[in-house]
């Protein structure tokens, strides 16, 4: 694709402009923004990727890695201001991700220890494992709010803060793994994904770029299931005191 090409695409950031506009939505300012940051983050990202590439040392691929953990960790511990010491919890649960899946794709020799893989790869489950964070965690603190009075009780009934919060915990859980779910039962059928779509528009054969989008969905279903019980089972005890009392959700 020509940058003059590239241009042209500029026509679907003017519509929804001019729909925002004409609708009177007020978000002219932020779809603005949003280009501005996404174009210069992207070239940066490309021109740094480059480098990388024909570099090629583990250093600099650790090094891409450990800055998508932290700004991810950054981004989803937002949504967890109210649980102590979240920031860590979510970086320990983005390593751990990071290590399985990466451990299973290098250990059997499924895709090669290139930065062309290990990169593209890692920023697709490290991304796909923040948003479940951040869909635990908003689902996780409304739960709380909302039976905290149930909670409560069954803590003076002497009941333990794990008992107390079960219920909660396994309903934020199984709300923020339902989306990666659901989105398999229909894939190749509703769409085709980006990595597959971007192959085959590389002239990849069909039948190994599904390969490679299967290899994607089965690590992000491990993916999705690590990130939220372990951000679960790591949040929750912070939510009570020593004495096992529940702690007021900010």
């Amino acid at each position: 694709m020509t940058y003059t090409a590239l241009s042209i695409t500029l026509i679907f950031v003017v519509i929804p402009l001019l729909l925002s506009k004409t609708l009177k939505l007020g978000l002219e300012k932020d779809t603005i923004i949003a280009t501005i940051r996404s174009i210069i983050q992207l070239l940066a990202v490309g021109y740094i990727l480059k480098f990388v590439f024909d570099a090629q040392s583990y250093i600099y691929i650790f090094l891409m890695v450990a800055l998508m953990i932290v700004t991810a960790t950054l981004n989803a511990r937002k949504k967890g201001k109210g649980i102590t010491g979240i920031t860590w919890k979510i970086a320990l649960t983005l390593i751990v991700v990071e290590i399985v899946t990466q451990g299973v794709l290098l250990g059997f020799n499924i895709v090669p220890a290139t930065a062309q893989y290990i990169i593209p790869i890692s920023g697709m489950l490290i991304g796909n494992s923040m948003v479940l964070s951040i869909l635990f965690l908003n689902r996780f603190t409304a739960e709380i709010i909302s039976h905290q009075n149930e909670m409560e009780l069954i803590l003076s009934l002497g009941g333990t803060p794990k008992q107390a919060i079960h219920r909660q915990l396994i309903s934020a859980i199984k709300a923020s793994m339902i989306p990666t779910i659901e989105s398999q039962k229909t894939i190749g059928l509703v769409q085709l994904p980006g990595m597959m779509s971007g192959q085959i528009i590389g002239g990849a054969d069909p039948i190994q770029a599904v390969q490679f989008q299967l290899l994607i969905i089965f690590a992000l279903l491990t993916t999705a299931t690590l990130s939220s019980i372990m951000i679960g089972f790591l949040s929750y005890p912070a939510l009570f005191n020593e004495r096992m009392q529940l702690l007021e959700m900010k």
